[in-house]
């Protein structure tokens, strides 16, 4: 017999898992299928985002960072010490521990919550049907009123460097690294290229990154690109912009690659290579070829401003849809989806989702650029606000960095908030709140900040944008 749900989710991603006990507590019979296994066989839900991409790389990032700081930053507190070293397999333990709990709790939500976890590979059959490909081979073919796919990316490979999971790694392997290389190299400038990049370069690797395009950071704000440029250059990242892959040859347990930039071609050696240029939606066999729903050239799901695709009753979400590939979308998406097959008439606000960079500091923003408004022709008032005016990031010695906010000149109406510096990602869901409610600087501005906090440079910087600052100089209006 056949079984039947209101929903049924493939994936059990940060898109698909939510967006499945989202369901469930609304009263709609749901099943959700997942293939991914860990390394001892065993389902593991929570897709990319938990297994080896958001989570595992801030454990890492987070460890890392604490090594750093315990070399060289705590002396100025009046710490001394001797001989830190760092335990590289226990620093990716604890990572692996990490991933291991919540990724089980994830399969104790689906308890809680009445979602049928199935184990397998879900592919979209005509007329609302799935097909399950078990573990062992079987098949099996499940009914539902509504499907939402959820099916996530995948690391994008490039001909010049293919990963051989040895030498040259996609970012799944750059989490596995069980000794600091050397010299390690780094295709791509983006998110996960600059966070694995800084991850290594704290533990006293040789870092190397290229980037084939000659803007760095070109989605970020131009004056947080540039003092991010600086910054990371500082702290050891050899950041190559313009510097096009041409190719690589593997020899031993190194890796020779060549490039092209404005000086023409160029070797150069690594004990280890990370590709990491970015990510492609995971549709391969997810469709049968009469199940309606269109594709892209790229691999993407077409879908409207709700996440519905040309058959109705299927939606998709996350990183196989139009956007950015982010998990706080893909989870947002989800809810949305599942709120209106209730009848709900949800929506998404797709301008004001943020995006984070975890490096140190942290590089965060929300809404648009400064030249990306004044592109548009709107005309725009800037406040900012550096951290080393902060009094409590000068109390924890962590004074890089600045607060923006972007305002249009004519309504105050806040368009952008920028940040790059202790707690950016903290910062900029502040604005991203005030945003959402159409504030205004001057409501920011009027709003009262404890103090000593980090917050207040957001307060601060929108003081700035009307001339008001307190704590620095303001600027003097032609």
């Amino acid at each position: 017999m056949t079984q039947k749900f209101d929903v049924v989710v493939i994936g059990a991603g940060p898109g698909g898992y939510v967006a499945a006990i989202k369901a469930a507590q609304l009263g709609l019979s749901t099943a959700c299928i997942e293939k991914y296994t860990d390394k001892e066989g065993k389902l593991a839900l929570g897709g990319t985002c938990l297994n080896v991409g958001c989570i595992p790389s801030k454990a890492l990032l987070d460890s890392s960072w604490k090594f750093h700081e315990a070399q060289d930053g705590f002396a100025i507190h009046g710490i001394g010490h001797s001989g830190v070293t760092m335990d590289v397999p226990a620093m990716v333990g604890r990572k692996a521990n990490i991933v291991k709990g919540l990724t089980s709790g994830v399969a104790t939500l689906f308890k809680a919550n009445g979602v049928t976890s199935i184990q397998g590979h879900g592919k979209l059959l005509a007329g609302k049907k799935v097909e399950v490909t078990k573990p062992d081979g079987s098949t099996e073919v499940i009914e539902a009123e509504n499907i939402i796919l959820a099916s996530g990316s995948r690391p994008i490979d490039i001909p010049p460097a293919p990963v051989d999971n040895n030498v040259i790694v996609d970012s799944t392997g750059a989490l596995e690294f069980q000794a600091v290389p050397k010299r390690l190299g780094v295709i791509g400038a983006g998110v996960i290229g600059l966070e694995l990049g800084s991850v290594w370069s704290r533990l006293g690797a040789e870092v190397t990154v290229l980037e084939a395009l000659d803007t760095f950071l070109i989605a970020a704000d131009a004056a947080v690109s540039k003092e991010a440029y600086k910054t990371l250059t500082k702290q050891g990242l050899d950041i190559k912009l313009g510097a096009r892959v041409t190719g690589s040859k593997v020899n031993g347990e190194e890796v020779v690659v060549t490039y092209t930039d404005a000086n023409g071609e160029q070797n150069i050696t690594f004990d280890k290579l990370i590709v990491a240029v970015g990510r492609r939606p995971v549709t391969t066999d997810l469709l049968a070829a009469d199940s309606g729903v269109n594709i892209d050239e790229r691999g993407f799901i077409f879908v409207d401003d709700h996440c519905t695709t040309s058959v109705p009753g299927v939606y998709a979400i996350g990183d196989v849809v139009r956007g950015m590939m982010l998990a706080h979308k893909a989870s947002e998406e989800g809810i949305m989806v599942v709120e209106r097959i209730k009848g709900h008439k949800t929506q998404m606000n797709y301008d004001l989702i943020p995006s984070v960079i975890y490096t140190h500091p942290e590089i965060a923003w929300v809404g648009k650029t400064e030249q990306a408004l004044k592109a548009e022709g709107v005309e725009v008032n800037v406040g900012t606000f550096p951290f080393a005016a902060s009094g409590r990031a000068m109390a924890a010695n962590d004074t890089g960095g600045f607060v923006k906010v972007i305002a249009d000149a004519k309504t105050d109406r806040v368009l952008g908030v920028h940040v790059i510096g202790p707690s950016a990602a903290e910062l900029v869901q502040q604005g991203a709140i005030g945003m959402e409610f159409g504030t205004s600087a001057e409501d920011l501005g009027m709003m009262v900040f404890s103090h000593p906090t980090l917050s207040e440079a957001l307060h601060e910087a929108a003081l700035a944008v009307n001339g008001g600052a307190i704590h620095i100089a303001n600027r003097k209006k032609r």
